[in-house]
Protein backbone atom coordinates (compact mmCIF):
# COMPACT_ATOMS: atom_id res chain seq x y z
CA UNK A 1 0.00 0.00 0.00
CA UNK A 2 1.14 3.36 -0.75
CA UNK A 3 0.69 5.65 1.98
CA UNK A 4 0.67 9.63 1.79
CA UNK A 5 2.10 10.86 5.45
CA UNK A 6 2.76 14.57 6.78
CA UNK A 7 2.92 16.54 9.91
CA UNK A 8 3.21 19.55 11.64
CA UNK A 9 5.95 20.68 14.19
CA UNK A 10 4.08 18.79 16.70
CA UNK A 11 3.81 15.60 14.51
CA UNK A 12 6.75 15.25 12.87
CA UNK A 13 8.64 12.69 15.24
CA UNK A 14 5.80 10.35 15.32
CA UNK A 15 4.99 11.09 11.90
CA UNK A 16 8.90 9.84 11.29
CA UNK A 17 8.51 6.58 13.33
CA UNK A 18 5.65 5.81 12.19
CA UNK A 19 6.64 5.92 8.40
CA UNK A 20 9.86 4.22 9.17
CA UNK A 21 7.72 1.27 10.84
CA UNK A 22 5.21 1.36 7.96
CA UNK A 23 7.91 0.81 5.67
CA UNK A 24 9.65 -1.98 7.79
CA UNK A 25 5.96 -3.67 7.16
CA UNK A 26 6.42 -3.52 3.54
CA UNK A 27 4.64 -0.40 2.62
CA UNK A 28 5.52 2.50 0.58
CA UNK A 29 5.65 5.92 1.58
CA UNK A 30 5.69 9.32 0.39
CA UNK A 31 6.67 11.91 3.10
CA UNK A 32 5.18 15.22 2.67
CA UNK A 33 7.29 16.54 5.43
CA UNK A 34 7.63 18.79 7.86
CA UNK A 35 10.71 17.52 9.20
CA UNK A 36 11.94 19.40 11.83
CA UNK A 37 10.20 21.19 15.31
CA UNK A 38 10.32 24.09 13.69
CA UNK A 39 6.93 26.54 13.83
CA UNK A 40 4.89 25.44 10.14
CA UNK A 41 1.61 25.69 9.55
CA UNK A 42 -0.06 22.29 9.29
CA UNK A 43 -2.43 22.95 6.35
CA UNK A 44 0.20 23.58 3.69
CA UNK A 45 1.56 19.62 5.08
CA UNK A 46 -2.27 18.47 5.30
CA UNK A 47 -3.09 19.90 2.01
CA UNK A 48 -0.14 18.10 0.44
CA UNK A 49 -0.72 14.85 1.37
CA UNK A 50 -4.67 14.44 0.84
CA UNK A 51 -4.32 16.40 -2.10
CA UNK A 52 -1.85 12.94 -2.95
CA UNK A 53 -4.69 10.85 -1.96
CA UNK A 54 -8.06 12.57 -3.39
CA UNK A 55 -5.38 12.12 -6.91
CA UNK A 56 -5.05 8.51 -6.58
CA UNK A 57 -1.50 9.44 -6.28
CA UNK A 58 -1.25 7.55 -2.43
CA UNK A 59 -3.57 4.83 -1.31
CA UNK A 60 -4.18 6.28 2.09
CA UNK A 61 -2.94 8.99 4.31
CA UNK A 62 -1.94 9.37 7.84
CA UNK A 63 -1.31 12.56 9.13
CA UNK A 64 0.23 13.79 12.61
CA UNK A 65 -0.13 17.26 14.29
CA UNK A 66 -0.85 18.09 18.14
CA UNK A 67 -4.61 16.61 17.90
CA UNK A 68 -4.87 15.22 14.88
CA UNK A 69 -8.00 18.27 14.58
CA UNK A 70 -6.54 20.67 12.66
CA UNK A 71 -4.56 18.22 9.62
CA UNK A 72 -8.45 16.62 9.80
CA UNK A 73 -9.97 19.81 9.14
CA UNK A 74 -7.54 20.99 6.56
CA UNK A 75 -7.92 17.49 4.87
CA UNK A 76 -11.96 17.26 4.73
CA UNK A 77 -11.70 20.41 2.77
CA UNK A 78 -9.67 18.28 -0.29
CA UNK A 79 -12.60 17.18 -2.63
CA UNK A 80 -12.48 13.02 -2.40
CA UNK A 81 -11.13 13.22 1.05
CA UNK A 82 -12.82 11.26 4.35
CA UNK A 83 -10.48 12.33 6.97
CA UNK A 84 -10.95 10.93 10.71
CA UNK A 85 -9.21 12.21 14.00
CA UNK A 86 -9.04 9.33 15.93
CA UNK A 87 -7.89 8.43 19.68
CA UNK A 88 -8.85 5.06 19.65
CA UNK A 89 -8.60 1.68 18.01
CA UNK A 90 -12.16 1.43 17.56
CA UNK A 91 -12.94 4.60 15.99
CA UNK A 92 -10.15 4.02 13.66
CA UNK A 93 -11.46 0.97 12.72
CA UNK A 94 -14.90 2.42 12.67
CA UNK A 95 -13.54 5.40 10.98
CA UNK A 96 -12.89 2.29 7.62
CA UNK A 97 -15.65 0.01 8.30
CA UNK A 98 -18.95 2.63 8.12
CA UNK A 99 -17.08 5.96 6.95
CA UNK A 100 -14.91 4.61 4.55
CA UNK A 101 -12.19 7.28 5.22
CA UNK A 102 -8.76 7.85 3.36
CA UNK A 103 -6.76 9.57 5.52
CA UNK A 104 -6.16 8.64 9.51
CA UNK A 105 -5.40 11.92 11.85
CA UNK A 106 -3.46 11.48 15.09
CA UNK A 107 -2.53 13.72 17.79
CA UNK A 108 0.79 13.88 19.01
CA UNK A 109 -0.14 15.57 22.36
CA UNK A 110 -2.85 13.55 22.96
CA UNK A 111 -1.99 9.77 22.10
CA UNK A 112 1.18 7.91 23.11
CA UNK A 113 3.27 5.96 20.48
CA UNK A 114 1.97 2.39 21.37
CA UNK A 115 -1.38 3.73 21.13
CA UNK A 116 -0.64 5.36 18.01
CA UNK A 117 0.83 2.05 16.49
CA UNK A 118 -2.39 0.26 17.93
CA UNK A 119 -4.71 3.06 15.95
CA UNK A 120 -2.41 3.04 12.63
CA UNK A 121 -2.82 -0.79 12.35
CA UNK A 122 -6.42 -0.77 13.52
CA UNK A 123 -7.24 1.35 10.62
CA UNK A 124 -4.84 -0.28 8.08
CA UNK A 125 -6.02 -3.36 8.46
CA UNK A 126 -10.12 -2.68 8.16
CA UNK A 127 -12.40 -2.35 5.33
CA UNK A 128 -15.39 -0.64 4.08
CA UNK A 129 -18.09 -2.34 4.63
CA UNK A 130 -20.08 -1.05 1.93
CA UNK A 131 -24.13 -1.40 1.96
CA UNK A 132 -26.47 1.09 4.48
CA UNK A 133 -22.78 2.87 4.88
CA UNK A 134 -22.22 2.86 1.47
CA UNK A 135 -25.56 4.98 1.13
CA UNK A 136 -24.21 7.29 3.97
CA UNK A 137 -20.62 8.00 2.74
CA UNK A 138 -22.49 8.92 -0.79
CA UNK A 139 -24.52 11.31 1.33
CA UNK A 140 -21.56 12.83 2.57
CA UNK A 141 -19.64 13.32 -1.22
CA UNK A 142 -22.39 14.71 -2.05
CA UNK A 143 -21.97 17.92 -0.48
CA UNK A 144 -19.20 17.98 -2.13
CA UNK A 145 -21.37 18.50 -5.64
CA UNK A 146 -23.49 21.46 -3.62
CA UNK A 147 -26.35 18.64 -2.50
CA UNK A 148 -28.09 18.93 0.41
CA UNK A 149 -27.28 15.15 1.00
Amino acid sequence: MKIAMAADHAGWKDKDRLADRLRDLGHEVEDFGTDSGESCDYPDFAAKAAGAVAAAACDVGILVCGTGIGMSMTANKVRGIRAAACQTTDAARLSREHNDANVLCLGSRVTDAGTMDAIVDAWLGAEFQGGRHARRVSKIMALEEGGTG
